[in-house]
């Protein structure tokens, strides 16, 4: 019988753990004060935003354990660079022609990364999150140390577009992580790149397919997207024994043409002092090594991850090859 007690009390500490607000977490007080005198948001707007929001414990195990980390190549490829992902953006690409067109002319950007970022972030609008993005900036800022003056400040700026775009800030959905809208633009990127490609006065990224692609655009755009020369190339051989000291040194673009030729790679048509880096990747019958571009670098500023920029290339070109009989009036300037 006390034992059937105990898991009682078990369950009802946990319902009321899950349903208690952050308005009363120990760190509550001091995050008011600093957002109010910082922002001049009311005290007590900022405490009913606290009181409504709630910890997720979903949220704590789903950060634990993002797909870029958990997963070999050969594995995430397969999750993002298929047929029915490509069919689905075809379609997609049909539907908003004229929006595409008109975004990737305006912001010099390809049209096929576009719709391939939205393909990977959210299938093609299908999956935008379900958590509530108060929930989700509370329960990281406050209760998962690791990132939680990140996710905090975030909440900071999520408070801001609640108060310059007028939304409610219980109603907002997103990931786990606080992502929003078609694109899953965190809130500091939100208030730093979100257009109102449509002229209606608002940005909305949400529901309004212009706002959300215009506003994709625009973060390539500001990112310094350039459009010509090669984005990333998949190298042929093993190259030789100098070639694991230059692959996987980070994202930037730390290496030139001429260290991975010297390295034993054949790279064809480029000039030996073109900056470029080099990744090694699991493929399913042994490494891979991919040559990334400049343009390869800025879709790593979307997500900082080399796993998630090859997969948005290569999804970007299947979308290409499949659409190709209709998009050859879409082509932006500066594309390839």
């Amino acid at each position: 019988m006390r034992r059937y007690f105990f898991l009682l009390l078990a369950m009802v500490w946990v319902a009321v753990e899950a349903e208690a607000d952050y308005v009363e977490h120990a760190e509550a007080d001091a995050y008011v004060e600093e957002v109010s005198t910082r922002h001049g948001f009311s005290p007590d707007w900022v405490r009913d935003v606290l009181r409504e929001a709630s910890r997720q414990e979903s949220i704590l195990a789903a950060i634990s354990r993002p797909a870029e980390k958990a997963k070999p190549w050969h594995e995430y490829r397969q999750i993002f660079v298929t047929a029915s992902r490509t069919k689905a953006g075809v379609d997609f690409w049909r539907e908003h022609a004229d929006i595409i067109r008109a975004s990737a002319q305006h912001y010099s950007v390809r049209p096929e990364i576009l719709v391939a970022i939205v393909g990977v972030e959210t299938l093609y609008g299908r999956i935008t999150g379900k958590y509530r993005v108060i929930d989700a900036l509370t329960t990281l800022g406050f209760d998962y140390p690791p990132r939680a003056r990140f996710f905090r400040g975030e909440l900071t700026q999520f408070l801001l577009i609640a108060r310059e775009e007028g939304r409610n800030p219980a109603s907002a959905l997103g990931s786990y992580a606080g992502a929003m809208g078609l694109g899953q633009f965190i809130p500091s990127s939100f208030r730093a790149y979100a257009v109102d490609f449509d002229g209606d006065g608002k940005r909305d990224i949400w529901t309004n397919t212009a706002d959300a692609l215009g506003s994709v655009a625009n973060y390539f755009s500001r990112h310094g997207w350039r459009g010509s020369g090669p984005t990333v190339i998949a190298l042929e051989g093993l190259g030789g024994d100098g070639r694991d000291d230059l692959a996987n040194r980070g994202l930037a673009l730390n290496s030139t043409v001429r260290e991975v030729r010297d390295a034993g790679f054949d790279v064809d048509s480029v000039g030996d002092d073109v900056p470029v880096a080099l990744f090694r990747m699991d493929g399913l019958e042994g490494d891979e090594y991919y040559l990334a571009f400049h343009d390869f670098y800025v879709i790593t500023r979307y997500n900082h991850s080399a796993m998630y920029a090859l997969a948005v290339y290569q999804l970007s070109e299947a979308l290409k090859a499949a659409y190709a009989p209709e998009m050859a009036h879409v082509a932006p300037r500066g594309s390839r």
